[in-house]
């Protein structure tokens, strides 16, 4: 069909495809316009105190390490719900669960990790099951007390994991404000993520 057609009278008409596109665009702008306007409203973030003993350097090494933690929890959690789907569908391959337990392997030691690049308290922090042996545990599909425990336990890893991302997510962010804050008050800061910027050039002389 043309971009445009001739109505009944002689005169053209715009192709209605044009106007819902004219439409959507309109909305997209809008809805730009709205977030802008949503975060140009809220209060200018905080210095907070808690960060006070870290450098800048050590801040953004820090919420670097536990972003690359969250990721490494996010996987975890993924593998732990797919396991849990395959007792659930009573598919229970050793094969599949030998694959992944080494990977799994790492996932108690994060909450100490986090101790060490976190400056807030890690007490109230749960600490992770033992993915491995959640993961890696085989049980006779004939077994159905030692199915059901299985599948509780794999339940009360994905919890513990889901909780753990949630802390990390909400320590990143702390991170987050706290760097902002600091662009803030000193905005040549933010010229030090640039590896040509003046301030490097003036602390390599």
């Amino acid at each position: 069909m043309d971009a445009e057609r001739t109505s009944t009278d002689g005169e053209v008409d715009d192709d209605p495809a044009a106007g819902d596109a004219a439409a959507r665009a309109a909305e997209a702008k809008a809805r730009r316009a709205a977030r802008k306007a949503a975060r140009a409203a809220q209060p200018a973030p905080e210095r907070d105190p808690v960060y006070d003993g870290m450098s800048l350097t050590d801040l953004r090494e820090a919420r670097t390490a536990l972003s690359t933690e969250e990721t490494k929890v996010s996987y975890w959690r993924r593998i732990i719900q797919a396991r849990l789907d395959l007792v659930r569908a009573d598919m229970v391959d050793r094969d599949q669960v030998a694959d992944l337990t080494r990977v799994l392997t790492e996932g108690r030691a994060s909450v100490h990790r986090l101790a060490h690049i976190d400056a807030r308290p890690v007490d109230g922090v749960p600490p992770l099951p033992d993915l491995a042996e959640v993961w890696g545990r085989v049980v006779d599909p004939a077994d159905e007390v030692g199915r059901a425990r299985l599948e509780t336990d794999l339940a009360h890893a994905e919890k513990e994991l889901s909780t753990f991302r949630r802390e990390l997510h909400q320590r990143i962010d702390l991170m987050t404000v706290e760097l902002i804050a600091r662009y803030r008050e000193q905005p040549l800061l933010a010229l030090q993520i640039l590896p040509e910027d003046p301030l490097h050039r003036r602390r390599s002389v």
